[in-house]
């Protein structure tokens, strides 16, 4: 069997109605904006032409909280990973409307990304928001958010570098907290679960759930050592 049939896909591709907008924008923008995937280290900096401090976004949906995030910090670039093609599209429109230059988009599965594109101690965060929760008890193991991955994760970031992950479903979230603080690198920015970080705008269906008393948990970790069991190289603390 073939590596990239190894992993249990946390998605499934649904054939929705990719709009002639949408799709021009596929055709026109993402070779300019897109990064083809390959199974070959991807040099970050050459691919947005700076140095700046990297944030990979895992599943942005269609678009607009990365659209949002990346206009108000044109400091940091953000590698936006998704595998539907009417949000590639979608935030394509949006980063042409916004001319935004610090937006990078793969249409791939990124636990592909990861493995085969990203170097070690290459990132400086991680957004995950309101991943697929596979409600249905007998899907849960399709969930993104489990250790294994967390590991791989923890790996592409450099020392002092944060995972913050969004869930609206209480399960997942009670999933993503406990996964995350098993993993001995990592270090929890609150109690439990974290205040909503000012970066993280409010979406539309998240506002409508907020207004109907549905909850949203955001669990925000950093990355303070490599632990030293099972790796070759120690890092020590953030000075």
């Amino acid at each position: 069997m073939s590596d990239t049939h190894r992993h249990i896909r946390s998605y499934v591709l649904r054939q929705g109605r990719v709009s002639p907008a949408q799709q021009r924008a596929c055709d026109a923008l993402l070779p300019r904006h897109g990064i083809a995937y390959a199974k070959s280290p991807l040099d970050l900096a050459q691919a947005f032409g700076r140095e700046a401090p990297k944030i990979l976004e895992i599943g942005f949906g269609m678009g607009e909280s990365t659209a949002l995030i990346a206009q108000a910090h044109p400091e940091n670039d953000y590698l936006a990973l998704e595998v539907h093609t009417p949000g590639v599209g979608n935030l394509l429109k949006l980063i042409a409307a916004q001319q935004l230059s610090n937006i990078r988009i793969i249409q791939h599965d990124a636990v592909e990304v990861l493995r085969d594109m990203l170097g070690d101690a290459t990132l400086d965060g991680v957004h995950i928001f309101f991943p697929d929760p596979w409600h249905k008890a007998r899907h849960n193991k399709r969930r993104l958010i489990q250790a294994p991955f967390i590991a791989q994760l923890v790996s592409k970031l450099k020392t002092g570098g944060y995972i913050h992950a969004a869930t609206d479903w209480q399960d997942y979230a009670e999933q993503i907290l406990s996964v995350l603080a098993a993993e001995p690198s990592l270090q929890n920015t609150a109690e439990t679960y974290a205040a909503r970080p000012a970066y993280r705008p409010l979406t539309k269906f998240e506002q409508r759930g907020i207004k109907l008393g549905h909850g949203v948990w955001d669990v925000v970790f950093t990355k303070s050592k490599i632990a030293a069991t099972n790796h070759s190289e120690i890092v020590g603390p953030v000075a």
